[in-house]
């Protein structure tokens, strides 16, 4: 089942994926959601044609999507759809943005993959079967020294009313490099040895859920600012083994 999952979230990612391409660059009309954040055609688009596809092919399991919300299913399991995570980096024609799909069992995820059509990435994992990085072997980087890493985050303005506000800005500089490379992108670093930390305040299950696994199978650590391994704490590091403990003692109460 492992191996089915993990080719399905492949599947569905580059299928939600490339609708979402067929927008890019193409003059989308932006329209707000009540929380400001912004949403394209090409948000809907792309997570109803991902609907449709684990509704013919999974119609037992449930799904949770940004645009469209809660579907109940009665098989235990939840597929996690974000069809554009970085839609402000998308709507500027910026590529840094990606479709993220998991599969979870209450909390524990199965399989997440998260697809990058704009710069030609997919990174994919499942429990056991590692991390996939176009189709080879991704790993973590090594680096044990804040001096020579990079930290990454969505943007560090959501720290500003935050506790962990002063431990984001002592970490940042204390690094080589401290970038806003963030939203998927900033994970996609990490899992691939492209960075060491990224660091998100606020953040939803469809965010991160894909990521637990694809961290945790490239040899890094994935758990939210309370150092719980979890998806589903609303703020989320995703580090390499070398830099947890480090990185992670900025953010302790």
């Amino acid at each position: 089942m492992t191996d089915t999952l993990l080719e399905a979230v492949q599947v569905l990612a580059r299928l939600a994926g490339d609708i979402a391409l067929g927008h890019y660059r193409t003059g989308l009309a932006v329209e707000a959601k009540q929380d400001g954040s912004p949403v394209t055609a090409a948000d809907r688009d792309a997570e109803r044609a991902a609907r449709e596809w684990i509704a013919q092919r999974f119609p037992r399991d449930g799904i949770l999507g940004e645009e469209y919300g809660a579907t109940d299913g009665s098989s235990g399991r939840r597929w996690l759809l974000d069809p554009i995570d970085g839609t402000k980096s998308f709507v500027r024609g910026v590529p840094l943005w990606g479709t993220l799909v998991a599969i979870a069992e209450g909390h524990e995820v199965l399989a997440g993959a998260a697809y990058f059509p704009a710069v030609g990435e997919i990174v994919a994992a499942a429990p056991g079967e590692g991390c996939w990085w176009n189709g080879r072997r991704a790993a973590v980087s090594a680096a044990d020294s804040l001096a020579t890493a990079t930290a990454l985050v969505t943007d560090d303005r959501t720290f500003a009313t935050s506790a962990w506000r002063d431990g984001w800005q002592v970490l940042a500089d204390r690094t080589a490099v401290s970038r806003g490379w963030g939203d998927c992108f900033g994970y996609l670093l990490v899992a691939t040895g492209r960075a060491e930390i990224m660091v998100d305040p606020i953040i939803n299950p469809w965010d991160a859920a894909c990521f637990l696994p694809i961290i945790e199978e490239a040899g890094g650590v994935f758990t939210d600012l309370a150092r719980n391994r979890t998806a589903f704490g609303g703020h989320a590091i995703a580090t390499n083994a070398a830099l947890a403990d480090t990185a992670r003692a900025y953010f302790d109460a």
